[in-house]
């Protein structure tokens, strides 16, 4: 597989595969364009519509994730088959030359000749293009041999080509990324303000009528956590995609107030170490962001942030500070967070018996 057919099949798949919410999103934005057209109710389900699809888009992010790389795989790969010259035309031209009329021979033969002219050319196309395809073929190869043998220039070199990180920056966030070991990547992501939450909550009333409200400050810090923990989850899951690296460290900085100036500085606020083997035990469909980063070897104090209602600066994690220690407590975060996972199930499965228990009991009288 060609270096540049691979990146156009995942910028393929990137495109077929936009989230929906994205999708409606644009089709709202025309239809609140076209809202003077509509009836008063409808103009209100439509904002309050609007309202819902930007919180979900905000907490969404980290259910997305790129293409998965094997780059043993591509390591392995074959090159590609050298073109075969066809001469299709030519047959095509004796083949009419052979049941033409005697009066028609020689413009068929002038015709067959044109058509050799034609075939050549083709073939001589595909000889240059099979010289391109190689080169880019022994460029996959050998960057595939470095990352599989564990060159750090090499995983330096995928990240910046091939942008897994393109969404986040979409939504306003910007990451750097360090190498520090074929095991451990660290990315450093700036996320957007506070600012990119909405102030104000939009519902509808028993009447249809459109109602809007300051949003409450704590629920608006639990979104506003959400988003950055999401944030944070899609970087590790992005990395996990196309390195074969085993944790990946991922600090956060936000626009923080800075009581002793008095201005909004962009600080370190939450920094997590991910481990590739508790990232594939997670349902992405179904976890809460912030309950899972809770789960992880991480630097941020949720409860402080909850109580002041604005993330308090942190010193962020080092390579330094992921010791062998740290590593030997992670099995028990991932057996914590299946038992909770595992209780929620089984409470929802109490909750959907209960309507149930008391016609069974009339049956059983």
């Amino acid at each position: 597989m060609s270096w540049t057919r691979t990146l156009r099949q995942i910028e393929a798949a990137e495109r077929r595969e936009q989230r929906e919410s994205q999708r409606r999103q644009k089709e709202l934005a025309r239809r609140i364009k076209e809202q003077e057209k509509l009836s008063e109710l409808e103009q209100a389900k439509l904002e309050v519509e609007a309202y819902e699809n930007q919180i979900e888009v905000l907490l969404s992010v980290y259910r997305e994730q790129g293409p998965t790389w094997d780059w043993k795989a591509l390591a392995a790969s074959l090159p590609p088959p050298y073109p075969s010259r066809l001469c299709a035309r030519e047959f095509e031209a004796k083949q009419r030359a052979m049941v033409a009329h005697p009066r028609q021979k020689e413009a068929l033969l002038s015709a067959i000749a044109e058509a050799c002219h034609h075939d050549e050319q083709e073939y001589q196309e595909a000889v240059k293009l099979h010289e391109a395809q190689l080169a880019e073929h022994r460029q996959t190869t050998q960057l595939a041999h470095r990352i599989v043998s564990g060159d750090a220039q090499a995983y330096a070199e995928a990240l910046g080509q091939l942008s897994p990180f393109a969404e986040i920056s979409q939504l306003g966030s910007s990451v750097h990324f360090t190498i520090h070991s074929p095991h451990l990547v660290e990315c450093n992501v700036r996320v957007n303000g506070s600012q990119v939450i909405p102030s104000e909550t939009k519902t509808l009333t028993a009447s249809g009528k459109l109602s809007i409200k300051p949003t409450p400050r704590v629920r608006f810090h639990e979104i506003y956590q959400d988003y950055v923990c999401g944030c944070l989850l899609r970087v590790a899951r992005e990395v996990f995609a196309l390195l074969p690296a085993d944790s990946v460290l991922v600090n956060a900085s936000v626009e923080v107030l800075n009581p002793a100036t008095g201005r909004v500085d962009e600080q370190p606020v939450l920094s997590v170490v991910v481990p590739r083997t508790a990232l594939a035990r997670w349902d992405f469909d179904r976890l809460d962001p912030s309950d899972t980063v809770e789960t992880c070897f991480h630097r941020g104090d949720f409860k402080a942030s909850r109580k002041s209602e604005a993330f308090q600066p942190i010193r962020p994690l080092s390579a330094g500070d992921i010791s062998a220690q740290t590593q030997q407590q992670t099995p028990f975060a991932i057996v914590l967070a299946e038992a909770q996972q595992l209780r929620a199930e089984i409470q929802a499965l109490e909750l959907a018996w209960r309507p149930a228990s008391p016609v069974l009991s009339e049956a059983s009288a």
